[in-house]
């Protein structure tokens, strides 16, 4: 999305006037960002743009008709590219010259690819070095944006540092790989920037072009599902951004510590469309590919099956089965018997496996005790059942009872629900998970929908499914009846002509891949860990809005759904905590189900009231 774009000439003048000001009105018309102003990224406007940019771009060499863009967001995901300069060069062929600016003034060498250290407000952190940091957006834009694509448009990154003086850190040959990728200029190289620039763009050219690449198609991404059998070859198929990287590369400095005699354990969180799996899988390929014992491992069955399913084929059905793992498998295991344990989905975690829950002690200790390095990602707001114990807090301390160095990183850079963290903002402050700013829609690229009839969303789901990437998707407030009798349905509104099955009977776990699985409903259990395009979701009776507050029921949940066992039993007993306990798990069961949509979700509801809820709770219109 455009936030700002004039000519150089229009630019100067702008800039020259409070460009500041004007940016941060359109970031949040167009955005819907609040910035805060004389804020940090307020006052790297007024430094980066209103100063030295300004003085970069004021050289008569550059046309006054070349266009400019600033804070332009790259489509599907939250990430912006500071500067744009677009036009054309001495053969009239388009160029986007992506500039990633930075106010650094001191920065430090790491022993991590593509990582460098430098001081922010709350001390020196380690971050991706700026070179990356552009070639990494060129190629996100590349790989998303058809116009850019298709069009073959060239896009040449580098980075400005303004602030900094060089003294061989940020251009040290370590880093070579990405500077020749994308060049960088340090203080004092201002004319270097300028004879880059005109090297690429020699006039104006056409005026749409970045409203063209702006507006055309999103390619179809690449998921993580269909990519694996590549990716287990060690080519690279995703390229890491930001804090993707970042913790990417701490981990691979853990894992070169298992030498060490102290055990490393590393607690990453992340929400839906962060890439904690991507990030796992790139993990499990690199240790497997250096020698190490390593295993993938988590507690969700679906991602497994759809995993082994994909492999099939490329590698042999016990290679899969060593290399992907339940987390109930290390019960026997000797102390530091594996090198690396990469446990995804590790809010999933149970106290004991087995068919009845009887095996073992604690998944989180056995985990940990089996390797020398354990690295769990984690996002408790996806917690669903009653025997689910994966908090960040509950494995630091089982780390420390078995004598492991603890290290933390957060993911934040989103790809779910089209890049949207206000939508995730948006669907807490909704279901009353917790309070926050995001009250509608407005402003937000994700198309979320309310629909009177079951049938009709249905439709609207099928429509969508031209890519075998959309399900109906439903709480689990229907019975499995036709696991018994496959004439009958589970899911059935007579009043719309409806009724559908759950999916377990046919396709297992494998029913986000299966081709005929759009014809039947799935559930948190085949869902979770995995993502579609589009998703419609079945609110059932566990969960409904009374006076515009969200009201949960247990007792709405089928007989044949186990999620929330034990919570009778822990009612009776009179353990405190235990309703709300079961409201947390029936909302978050609807905010995982909501969110496995990168383009759009979907929802119907049997309670008129709870649909007229969500409907006053978007603030927009859609068709």
């Amino acid at each position: 999305m455009i936030v700002y774009q004039s000519t150089k000439k229009q630019f100067l003048v702008d800039a020259a006037n409070g460009i500041e000001d004007m940016i941060l009105d359109k970031v949040s018309a167009n955005l819907g960002m609040r910035v805060q102003e004389n804020g940090s990224e307020y006052n790297s406007w007024k430094n980066s743009l209103g100063n030295y940019m300004f003085h970069v771009m004021n050289d008569e060499a550059i046309a006054d008709d070349v266009n400019v863009a600033v804070e332009y967001s790259i489509p599907r995901t939250k990430n912006r590219i500071d500067f744009i300069i677009t036009g054309l060069d001495e053969n009239n062929e388009e160029k986007v010259i992506i500039i990633e600016l930075k106010q650094w003034s001191e920065v430090g060498v790491t022993n991590k690819d593509a990582i460098v250290s430098t001081r922010f407000q709350h001390g020196v952190t380690e971050t991706n070095h700026p070179s990356y940091q552009a070639w990494s957006y060129s190629t996100l834009l590349n790989n998303f944006n058809e116009v850019v694509y298709l069009e073959n448009i060239d896009l040449i990154p580098c980075a400005y540092l303004h602030n900094h003086q060089d003294d061989n850190t940020v251009t040290n040959d370590i880093y070579k790989e990405y500077l020749v990728k994308a060049p960088l200029f340090c203080k004092g190289e201002k004319e270097k920037l300028q004879k880059f620039i005109t090297k690429y763009v020699k006039s104006g050219g056409s005026k749409d072009l970045l409203y063209r690449i702006d507006s055309g198609n999103v390619r179809p991404s690449k998921e993580l599902a269909d990519s694996l059998a590549s990716m287990m070859l060690g080519n690279k198929e995703f390229v890491l951004i930001d804090d993707q990287k970042l913790v990417y590369e701490t981990a691979l400095d853990l894992i070169r510590k298992n030498e060490d005699t102290q055990k490393q354990v590393f607690i990453i969180e992340g929400g839906p469309g962060t890439g904690k799996s991507v990030v796992a899988i790139n993990l499990l390929v690199t240790a497997i590919q250096n020698k190490l014992n390593a295993h993938y491992v988590t507690k969700n069955a679906a991602p497994r099956a759809v995993f082994e399913a994909k492999l099939t084929g490329s590698m042999t059905k016990t290679k899969i089965h060593s290399l992907f793992q339940s987390s109930g498998a290390y019960i026997h295991a000797e102390q530091n018997e594996i090198d690396v344990l990469i446990v995804d989905e590790a809010h999933r975690l149970n106290e004991k496996g087995g068919i009845f829950s009887n095996l073992g002690e604690n998944q989180i200790k056995e985990l940990i005790y089996a390797a020398k390095t354990s690295i769990f990602f984690i996002d408790e707001d996806q917690r669903v059942t009653w025997k689910d114990i994966g908090e960040s807090s509950a494995i630091e301390v089982w780390a420390r009872k078995l004598g492991a160095n603890v290290n933390r990183a957060k993911l934040e850079s989103q790809f779910r629900c089209n890049g949207s963290d206000g939508y995730l903002a948006w669907l807490d402050h909704v279901l009353e998970i917790k309070e926050t700013a995001n009250t509608s829609l407005r402003g937000i690229s994700y198309d979320f929908r309310v629909f009177d009839s079951p049938t009709e969303m249905r439709n609207a789901v099928i429509s969508k499914n031209t890519k075998n990437k959309a399900r109906i998707l439903a709480g689990y407030c229907w019975d499995w009846v036709s696991k018994r009798d496959k004439s009958l349905a589970d899911i059935e509104f007579p009043e719309f002509d409806f009724s559908m099955q759950w999916n377990l009977t046919d396709d297992g776990y494998t029913y986000v891949i299966a081709p005929n699985s759009i014809n039947q409903v799935g559930c948190i259990h085949t869902a979770q860990g995995l993502e579609l395009e589009y998703v419609g979701v079945i609110i059932g009776k566990d969960l409904s809005i009374r006076n515009s507050r969200v009201v949960t029921d247990p007792s709405g949940r089928a007989k044949t759904d186990k999620s929330l066992h034990g919570y009778k039993r822990d009612l009776k007993a009179g353990i405190e905590g235990t309703e709300a306990k079961a409201d947390l798990l029936i909302k978050n069961t609807y905010r995982t189900l909501m969110t496995r949509g990168m383009k759009g979700c979907f929802i119907f509801s049997e309670d008129e009231e709870t649909r007229e809820y969500f409907r006053s709770r978007i603030g927009k219109f859609f068709i």
